[in-house]
């Protein structure tokens, strides 16, 4: 069904965030040469993520895949 495949891929999602934020901790972490590109890079990938989410959630959302729930 689509609507558990947009499901299943806004939680993909999430989870490479998760893992991009873990990967720019451990080398902000890590105090080595070169390290702070490795950051800069996997925080640029973790808003590129982010924003595609974002971008995921309207298209499901307009297509009638996903529907938000009101605050009572």
């Amino acid at each position: 069904h689509p609507t558990m495949l947009i499901k299943v891929l806004i939680v993909i999602v999430l989870f490479a965030i998760v893992l991009s934020l873990g990967s720019g901790l451990f080398h902000l972490v890590k105090e080595n040469e070169g390290q702070s590109k490795r950051m800069v890079n996997a925080l640029t990938v973790r808003i590129a993520l982010s924003v595609a989410l974002f971008i995921l959630l309207f298209i499901a959302w307009y297509a009638g895949l996903i529907t938000p729930h009101h605050v009572r």
